[in-house]
């Protein structure tokens, strides 16, 4: 009896060992050549990488450059783990492509440092630069009026 428990728990620790493995491999096969430059990411980023909804990435450097070279620029700061970023980028998206709006995704889970950067105090946030500074920003989870009157007024009235 007691080598029988000792067989299945020898078998039950390989099938998780295996099981491991092969999430694992299947991971790193779907992080290959992400928008990130990542080799490493957080299985929440793993699960949108195909999600039109999330396309449209950018790293902070790609941001920084943006910002200096003075052209208007909107980006939407996100975590994919946020439960308001859940709901909000199903209305975000579909309204900036719309109103022919290239909102720029940037994943704060993935990069921390535009949380000092930019003073995100919490995601969402959406922050519209022109000529190099941040010109306007909308924070948090919002009705779709009040996105719609940011992007209208805001972003596409400057």
């Amino acid at each position: 009896m007691k080598n029988k428990m000792i067989i299945f728990i020898v078998a039950l620790l390989a099938l998780f060992g295996i099981l491991a493995f092969v999430v694992n491999y299947q991971n790193q096969q779907a992080s290959e050549d992400n928008p990130y430059g990542k080799d490493n990411l957080r299985q929440s980023t793993i699960e949108q990488l195909d999600n039109p909804l999330y396309q449209n990435q950018m790293t902070p450097d790609e941001l920084e450059e943006e910002i200096d070279s003075g052209d208007p620029i909107t980006v939407y700061f996100y975590s994919p783990e946020c439960s308001f970023c859940q709901q909000t980028t199903p209305v975000v998206v579909p309204m900036t492509q719309e109103m022919d709006i290239d909102l720029k995704k940037l994943n704060i889970l993935e990069f921390e440092q535009p949380w000092q950067t930019y003073n995100i105090e919490g995601t969402p946030t959406i922050i519209h630069f022109d000529n190099g500074e941040e010109v306007a920003r909308l924070h948090g989870a919002q009705s779709q009026d009040d996105f719609q009157s940011f992007f209208e007024n805001e972003v596409k009235g400057k």
